[in-house]
């Protein structure tokens, strides 16, 4: 294949996929790349041959499953083994309805799940709005 055929097919995907390609600048919260995913792909990918032979099917349903709480776990800024024993300690007496506050996004350590999460901004607020009535 000629050169200018490849620099062509590759115009040709760009301009077809643009809204795609361009969505990151309409919305600030969506990344530029996927960097992220593809670093915390990387260990599987690499060992990819090695899940070939994971015993059965639902094992490796069960595997996917663990290695997506892990890697979701580290990309939400937590130790995975941290998150998961809390997980595993907590889910014996959790009803139905709270099992989203285990998943990685929602997860806070029991110690702190009690207390209310208040913004950094409202926060800063309230010292502000001490401060003024202090004076």
């Amino acid at each position: 294949m000629a050169k200018a055929d490849i620099t062509a097919k590759a115009i040709d995907y760009s301009l077809s996929n643009w809204r795609a390609l361009t969505h990151y600048l309409d919305d600030g919260n969506v990344p530029i790349d996927n960097n992220a995913v593809e670093n915390s792909i990387r260990p599987l990918a690499v060992g990819r041959k090695n899940w070939l032979f994971v015993g059965s099917q639902q094992a490796g349903e069960r595997a996917a499953v663990m290695l997506s709480l892990i890697e979701s776990a580290k990309l939400n800024g937590h130790d995975p083994w941290a998150y998961l024993k809390d997980v595993f300690e907590r889910l014996p007496t959790l009803k139905n309805r709270d099992l989203e506050s285990l998943l990685p996004h929602n997860w806070r350590p029991a110690d702190k799940a009690a207390a209310p999460v208040v913004p950094a901004a409202a926060t800063a607020v309230a010292a502000t709005a001490e401060l003024s009535f202090a004076e």
